[in-house]
């Protein structure tokens, strides 16, 4: 497996004007249940996870037909997913993205708050102590 590069500075001033990366800023946090309605459900989902020299046309067609695509691609960028179609983008496409994302969005303390402790955390507090 080769290791990815890091985007390049064009790619990544590219990324930032780019209208799927703007929706799902814009998308963030706004529906927290696009996974049951997304395209994606009636389809393999092999289809979106195509082997490295097989083209991910068909996956990022699909995408681009779906109303939750903003909410897919601002998921994958959350956590940093680099493998397979996510919000009708594709890892390359998305590492560039990543880079802008990180410096657009700052970490909601409310979110956090909300969550309670990270869940390395909450599982410490679970597991008895010897």
């Amino acid at each position: 497996m080769t290791r990815a590069r890091m985007p390049r500075p064009h790619e990544v001033a590219a990324a930032r004007r780019d209208p799927r990366l703007l929706r799902a800023l814009r998308e963030r946090r706004h529906d927290e249940a696009w996974r049951t309605r997304g395209t994606c459900q009636s389809v393999d989902p092999e289809t979106f996870f195509p082997a490295p020299n097989e083209p991910a046309d068909a996956a990022v067609a699909l995408c681009r037909s779906c109303d939750v695509q903003g909410s897919c691609l601002a998921w994958a960028l959350e956590v940093g997913d680099c493998h397979g179609v996510w919000g009708g983008t594709t890892p390359r496409e998305r590492r560039a993205m990543l880079v802008a994302w990180r410096s657009e969005v700052r970490p909601d303390p409310d979110a956090l708050d909300e969550a309670g402790p990270p869940v390395r955390d909450r599982l410490l507090t679970l597991v008895p102590s010897s």
